[in-house]
């Protein structure tokens, strides 16, 4: 077998170009709307997520939030339980008779740990709490739960 070289050449493959459709495309900011009566709780929240480039809307009551949630569809809503006039449950049954695609969107924070009504709303609505304190980054967690799970609802419906 003389003359036979074992010298074997690659030859890269052809260069390919993928374009993802536009539906699987993620917008570079997620907008949050956050009902915080708490002004360091809220500046907190608002700082922390405008870092990681989410649009942030802060708002100190049920009334507002409703007016803002009116204008526009918000990817997350993080709602205090206990505000004075117009708490969180509240502002929810508000948002679930005008908007109620939205209630999916919901993480709810409070204090609160022994309160029986406020356990009891949350059951009911199948609601994530954050109880507060909590540590920051389980907000980025519990946004990625209400993402996924308002995503999810949303290609059921588009079925």
């Amino acid at each position: 077998m003389a003359g036979r070289s074992n010298t074997k050449f690659f030859v890269p493959p052809e260069e390919k170009t993928h374009v993802m459709p536009d539906d699987l495309v993620q917008p570079d900011e997620r907008t949050v709307l956050i009902l915080e009566d708490d002004p360091a709780m809220a500046g907190l929240l608002k700082d922390y997520l405008q870092t990681r480039k989410f649009r942030v809307t802060h708002v100190t009551g049920g009334a507002e939030g409703v007016q803002k949630i009116l204008a526009t569809d918000f990817d997350v809503i993080l709602c205090d339980m206990v505000m004075p006039g117009f708490p969180g449950d509240m502002f929810y049954r508000a948002v679930e008779r005008v908007r109620p695609h939205l209630c999916k969107r919901f993480i709810f924070m409070t204090g609160h740990t022994g309160d029986k009504e406020i356990d009891t709303f949350i059951r009911g609505v199948r609601g994530l709490m954050l109880w507060k304190p909590f540590q920051i980054h389980e907000v980025l967690d519990a946004i990625k739960i209400v993402l996924r799970k308002a995503s999810s609802s949303g290609s059921q419906k588009s079925k």
